[in-house]
């Protein structure tokens, strides 16, 4: 699972760090973020609904489906098992036609340490520090009383690769850049791509439990502990 993230330099995100094959208008304006949690704002790349090329918006992260009744179902549906999206109600329209990206450069897990009655947080990130796009679904959700529609999204999990299994039985798919056109546009469900990402890039670090509590935005989130 993915319950928390970051994106502590969003300046990095111009057309040149994500890429050719993901062009897009202007990011909208964001702070950094050192502790992204469910139902907060993140950025994700998404098709334009009129077909006419690629767009970042703001979307709620935990997704809710088109026909829920209450938005608070999305706070229980941040993380979907790739597995079964083709399976599960929330999840299945989604992934054959709302596939979206989340844009990141970190996130957080949390590993079980016999004999300690708190898990021990780790931040994982690229050694090199760049951004990178988690594999997520997108919904727009319009109240039943009318109003403004919203767009909310989950990220799609997997199994661990080999720097995560020491420490959590799931993580977040992460996608290369050259393989986000594909994820965002290809006409079935590209399920080959719902698979770990190679360990070589990535590095893990201990961080401080502060990061448990989502009031708690700054950088020493990430800073490395000992224990």
């Amino acid at each position: 699972m993915c319950g928390r993230f970051t994106l502590t330099a969003p300046s990095r995100l111009d057309a040149e760090a994500i890429g050719a094959a993901l062009l897009t208008p202007a990011l909208p304006h964001v702070a950094p973020r050192y502790n992204i949690a469910p139902s907060q704002s993140v950025l994700l790349v998404r098709q334009r609904e009129d077909g006419a090329g690629r767009e970042v918006v703001l979307a709620r992260w935990g997704l809710i489906p088109s026909w829920a009744k209450d938005p608070a179902i999305g706070n229980r549906l941040a993380n979907a098992r790739g597995e079964t999206l083709a399976e599960k109600p929330s999840f299945r329209t989604a992934w054959k036609r709302r596939r979206g990206l989340v844009l990141a450069d970190g996130f957080y897990e949390w590993q079980v340490v016999p004999g300690q009655t708190v898990k021990q947080p780790w931040w994982i990130h690229r050694k090199d520090g760049a951004p990178f796009a988690f594999g997520a679904l997108w919904e727009t959700w319009h109240p039943p009383e009318g109003g403004e529609g919203v767009v909310s999204c989950t990220l799609v999990t997997t199994e661990p690769n080999a720097l995560m299994a020491p420490i959590h039985d799931r993580m977040p798919v992460i996608l290369a850049w050259s393989e986000g056109g594909r994820w965002l546009s290809s006409p079935s469900p590209p399920s080959d791509l719902v698979r770990p990402c190679a360990p070589d890039p990535w590095e893990g670090v201990r961080v401080s439990t502060r990061v448990n509590r989502p009031s708690h935005d700054s950088p020493d989130c990430v800073t490395s502990v000992t224990t």
